[in-house]
Protein backbone atom coordinates (compact mmCIF):
# COMPACT_ATOMS: atom_id res chain seq x y z
CA UNK A 1 0.00 0.00 0.00
CA UNK A 2 1.36 3.75 -0.89
CA UNK A 3 1.58 5.84 1.96
CA UNK A 4 1.48 10.05 1.36
CA UNK A 5 3.85 12.39 2.84
CA UNK A 6 2.87 15.14 3.99
CA UNK A 7 3.22 18.57 0.80
CA UNK A 8 6.51 19.77 0.65
CA UNK A 9 7.05 23.42 -1.10
CA UNK A 10 9.58 22.13 -4.11
CA UNK A 11 12.76 23.17 -3.70
CA UNK A 12 14.40 25.92 -5.71
CA UNK A 13 17.61 25.20 -7.84
CA UNK A 14 20.24 27.38 -8.23
CA UNK A 15 19.63 28.30 -11.82
CA UNK A 16 22.85 30.39 -11.71
CA UNK A 17 25.85 27.91 -11.02
CA UNK A 18 24.33 26.08 -14.06
CA UNK A 19 25.80 28.38 -16.87
CA UNK A 20 29.07 26.98 -17.11
CA UNK A 21 28.25 23.18 -16.78
CA UNK A 22 25.65 24.19 -20.23
CA UNK A 23 28.65 25.81 -21.83
CA UNK A 24 31.17 22.89 -20.88
CA UNK A 25 28.18 20.60 -22.46
CA UNK A 26 28.08 22.58 -25.17
CA UNK A 27 32.01 22.64 -26.27
CA UNK A 28 32.16 19.16 -25.79
CA UNK A 29 28.83 18.52 -28.14
CA UNK A 30 30.62 20.89 -30.53
CA UNK A 31 34.00 18.97 -30.52
CA UNK A 32 32.24 15.78 -30.73
CA UNK A 33 30.63 16.93 -34.12
CA UNK A 34 32.83 18.63 -35.26
CA UNK A 35 34.95 15.21 -35.64
CA UNK A 36 32.29 12.99 -36.44
CA UNK A 37 31.27 15.34 -39.32
CA UNK A 38 35.06 15.23 -40.42
CA UNK A 39 35.09 11.46 -40.69
CA UNK A 40 31.89 11.42 -42.12
CA UNK A 41 32.37 13.61 -44.64
CA UNK A 42 35.68 12.10 -45.15
CA UNK A 43 33.90 8.82 -46.21
CA UNK A 44 33.86 7.68 -50.14
CA UNK A 45 30.53 7.07 -51.46
CA UNK A 46 29.45 3.27 -51.10
CA UNK A 47 27.06 0.97 -52.68
CA UNK A 48 24.40 -1.12 -50.95
CA UNK A 49 26.93 -4.39 -51.36
CA UNK A 50 29.59 -2.17 -49.63
CA UNK A 51 28.03 -0.90 -46.38
CA UNK A 52 24.67 -3.99 -45.99
CA UNK A 53 26.67 -6.34 -44.37
CA UNK A 54 28.14 -3.42 -41.84
CA UNK A 55 24.66 -2.19 -41.30
CA UNK A 56 23.43 -6.08 -40.38
CA UNK A 57 26.25 -6.57 -38.02
CA UNK A 58 25.77 -3.32 -36.39
CA UNK A 59 21.89 -3.78 -36.26
CA UNK A 60 22.87 -7.17 -34.64
CA UNK A 61 25.27 -6.26 -31.98
CA UNK A 62 22.72 -3.72 -30.51
CA UNK A 63 19.94 -5.98 -30.49
CA UNK A 64 21.84 -8.52 -28.55
CA UNK A 65 23.32 -5.75 -26.08
CA UNK A 66 20.22 -5.06 -25.24
CA UNK A 67 19.51 -8.61 -23.60
CA UNK A 68 22.87 -8.60 -21.31
CA UNK A 69 22.34 -8.00 -17.56
CA UNK A 70 25.43 -7.72 -15.56
CA UNK A 71 25.75 -7.19 -11.83
CA UNK A 72 24.77 -3.54 -10.90
CA UNK A 73 26.54 -3.36 -6.89
CA UNK A 74 26.82 0.73 -7.45
CA UNK A 75 25.24 3.12 -4.41
CA UNK A 76 24.28 6.13 -4.87
CA UNK A 77 26.42 8.85 -4.62
CA UNK A 78 26.11 12.16 -2.35
CA UNK A 79 27.11 15.34 -4.15
CA UNK A 80 26.90 18.77 -3.40
CA UNK A 81 25.90 20.39 -6.87
CA UNK A 82 23.61 18.29 -9.01
CA UNK A 83 23.26 19.58 -12.26
CA UNK A 84 19.67 18.93 -13.36
CA UNK A 85 16.90 20.15 -16.16
CA UNK A 86 16.63 23.93 -14.61
CA UNK A 87 19.92 24.81 -12.49
CA UNK A 88 22.26 23.08 -9.99
CA UNK A 89 20.92 21.64 -5.86
CA UNK A 90 22.76 18.86 -3.51
CA UNK A 91 21.40 15.43 -3.97
CA UNK A 92 22.20 11.63 -4.59
CA UNK A 93 23.56 10.50 -7.89
CA UNK A 94 23.72 7.02 -10.02
CA UNK A 95 26.11 7.07 -12.76
CA UNK A 96 25.43 4.96 -15.65
CA UNK A 97 26.74 0.96 -15.93
CA UNK A 98 28.88 -0.43 -18.27
CA UNK A 99 25.55 -2.05 -19.53
CA UNK A 100 24.55 1.60 -20.23
CA UNK A 101 27.29 2.75 -21.95
CA UNK A 102 27.43 -0.34 -23.92
CA UNK A 103 23.93 0.15 -25.27
CA UNK A 104 24.76 4.00 -25.34
CA UNK A 105 27.82 3.39 -27.84
CA UNK A 106 25.97 0.40 -29.68
CA UNK A 107 22.80 2.37 -30.18
CA UNK A 108 24.65 5.20 -31.48
CA UNK A 109 27.17 3.03 -33.67
CA UNK A 110 23.90 1.26 -35.32
CA UNK A 111 22.08 4.45 -35.97
CA UNK A 112 24.78 5.86 -37.38
CA UNK A 113 25.79 3.21 -40.24
CA UNK A 114 21.86 2.60 -40.71
CA UNK A 115 22.21 5.75 -41.83
CA UNK A 116 25.51 6.41 -43.56
CA UNK A 117 24.43 3.25 -45.70
CA UNK A 118 20.93 4.80 -46.86
CA UNK A 119 22.76 8.10 -47.92
CA UNK A 120 25.18 6.63 -49.04
CA UNK A 121 22.88 4.50 -51.83
CA UNK A 122 21.39 8.03 -53.22
CA UNK A 123 21.63 8.11 -56.87
CA UNK A 124 24.24 10.38 -57.99
CA UNK A 125 22.37 11.13 -61.11
CA UNK A 126 19.58 13.44 -58.73
CA UNK A 127 20.38 17.20 -58.90
CA UNK A 128 20.44 18.10 -55.32
CA UNK A 129 22.11 14.92 -54.19
CA UNK A 130 25.58 16.41 -54.82
CA UNK A 131 24.56 19.32 -52.18
CA UNK A 132 22.59 17.15 -49.88
CA UNK A 133 24.57 14.46 -49.12
CA UNK A 134 26.86 16.47 -46.75
CA UNK A 135 23.93 17.98 -45.52
CA UNK A 136 22.47 14.84 -44.14
CA UNK A 137 25.91 13.89 -43.22
CA UNK A 138 26.13 16.86 -41.27
CA UNK A 139 22.69 15.78 -39.54
CA UNK A 140 24.15 12.86 -38.39
CA UNK A 141 27.29 14.25 -36.80
CA UNK A 142 25.40 16.70 -34.94
CA UNK A 143 23.29 14.27 -33.85
CA UNK A 144 26.18 12.68 -32.29
CA UNK A 145 27.19 15.72 -31.08
CA UNK A 146 24.08 15.96 -29.15
CA UNK A 147 24.57 12.92 -27.68
CA UNK A 148 27.52 14.23 -26.21
CA UNK A 149 25.58 17.47 -24.87
CA UNK A 150 23.26 15.48 -23.06
CA UNK A 151 26.01 12.71 -21.28
CA UNK A 152 27.75 15.87 -20.30
CA UNK A 153 24.81 18.70 -19.08
CA UNK A 154 23.20 16.04 -16.37
CA UNK A 155 25.11 14.72 -13.61
CA UNK A 156 25.05 10.74 -13.77
CA UNK A 157 21.90 9.05 -15.32
CA UNK A 158 20.01 9.14 -12.25
CA UNK A 159 19.73 11.82 -9.22
CA UNK A 160 17.63 12.16 -6.66
CA UNK A 161 17.32 15.85 -5.84
CA UNK A 162 14.44 17.69 -2.97
CA UNK A 163 12.94 18.85 -6.37
CA UNK A 164 12.05 15.75 -7.58
CA UNK A 165 13.69 12.57 -9.62
CA UNK A 166 15.70 13.20 -12.81
CA UNK A 167 16.51 10.16 -15.13
CA UNK A 168 18.13 11.21 -18.16
CA UNK A 169 16.51 14.13 -19.17
CA UNK A 170 13.11 13.38 -18.03
CA UNK A 171 12.00 15.21 -14.61
CA UNK A 172 9.41 14.42 -12.25
CA UNK A 173 8.65 16.48 -9.14
CA UNK A 174 8.26 14.70 -6.05
CA UNK A 175 4.70 15.67 -5.67
CA UNK A 176 3.65 13.63 -8.68
CA UNK A 177 4.98 10.53 -8.23
CA UNK A 178 1.95 8.53 -5.91
CA UNK A 179 3.82 4.99 -6.03
CA UNK A 180 6.90 3.05 -7.07
CA UNK A 181 7.08 -0.53 -7.36
CA UNK A 182 9.74 -2.75 -9.09
CA UNK A 183 9.13 -3.26 -12.65
CA UNK A 184 7.71 -6.69 -13.81
CA UNK A 185 6.48 -6.09 -17.43
CA UNK A 186 7.81 -8.37 -20.06
CA UNK A 187 11.85 -8.69 -19.27
CA UNK A 188 12.29 -4.89 -18.67
CA UNK A 189 13.76 -4.20 -15.68
CA UNK A 190 13.79 -1.04 -13.38
CA UNK A 191 11.45 0.72 -10.92
CA UNK A 192 8.01 1.46 -11.78
CA UNK A 193 6.35 4.72 -11.04
CA UNK A 194 2.80 5.55 -11.15
CA UNK A 195 2.41 9.36 -11.28
CA UNK A 196 -0.07 11.91 -10.56
CA UNK A 197 -3.34 11.66 -12.77
CA UNK A 198 -2.29 14.89 -14.21
CA UNK A 199 0.89 13.36 -16.14
CA UNK A 200 0.21 10.70 -19.22
CA UNK A 201 1.35 7.37 -18.37
CA UNK A 202 3.52 5.12 -15.58
CA UNK A 203 7.33 5.53 -15.84
CA UNK A 204 9.57 3.44 -16.00
CA UNK A 205 13.50 4.67 -14.39
CA UNK A 206 16.27 2.50 -14.18
CA UNK A 207 17.32 -0.40 -14.57
CA UNK A 208 20.35 -2.37 -16.41
CA UNK A 209 21.79 1.34 -18.14
CA UNK A 210 21.94 2.96 -14.16
CA UNK A 211 25.13 0.91 -12.01
CA UNK A 212 22.69 0.91 -8.84
CA UNK A 213 20.40 -2.43 -8.58
CA UNK A 214 16.74 -1.32 -8.62
CA UNK A 215 15.88 -2.98 -5.22
CA UNK A 216 18.25 -0.14 -3.72
CA UNK A 217 17.09 2.74 -6.05
CA UNK A 218 13.16 1.82 -5.18
CA UNK A 219 14.33 2.21 -1.17
CA UNK A 220 15.90 5.19 -1.92
CA UNK A 221 12.72 6.55 -3.70
CA UNK A 222 10.13 5.17 -1.18
CA UNK A 223 12.58 7.30 1.37
CA UNK A 224 12.59 10.38 -0.12
CA UNK A 225 9.75 11.31 -1.96
CA UNK A 226 7.81 11.19 1.08
CA UNK A 227 10.80 13.21 3.06
CA UNK A 228 12.47 15.15 0.06
CA UNK A 229 13.76 18.07 2.60
CA UNK A 230 16.20 16.50 4.03
CA UNK A 231 17.73 16.81 0.43
CA UNK A 232 17.76 20.12 0.63
CA UNK A 233 20.02 21.01 3.96
CA UNK A 234 22.96 20.61 2.00
CA UNK A 235 24.81 17.63 4.44
CA UNK A 236 25.63 14.72 3.05
CA UNK A 237 22.88 12.46 2.96
CA UNK A 238 23.13 8.35 3.11
CA UNK A 239 21.21 6.40 0.95
CA UNK A 240 18.70 3.95 2.74
CA UNK A 241 19.60 -0.05 2.22
CA UNK A 242 16.62 -2.87 0.74
CA UNK A 243 15.22 -4.37 2.66
CA UNK A 244 16.21 -8.35 2.14
CA UNK A 245 13.17 -10.53 2.68
CA UNK A 246 13.80 -14.25 4.04
CA UNK A 247 13.58 -16.99 1.24
CA UNK A 248 10.60 -18.21 2.72
CA UNK A 249 9.08 -14.81 1.97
Amino acid sequence: MSVSGPAVAPAQPRRAELWSRRLLALVAGGAVAALAARVLLAIKVAGPEDIGGLVWVTTGVHLAQQRWRPRRDGRLVWRARVSGRYGTEPGLVAGRSAAGWVELVAGRLAGTTLAVGVISTLPAGWDWVGVGRPVLLGAVALGLGQVAYREVRFTGRLALTASGLRYGSAWYAWTEVEDARPNSRNWRDGVWLRLDPGRLLPQVVGGRSVAVSDERLLAAIEQFRRRPEVLAVGLPVAPPEPVLRSAGG
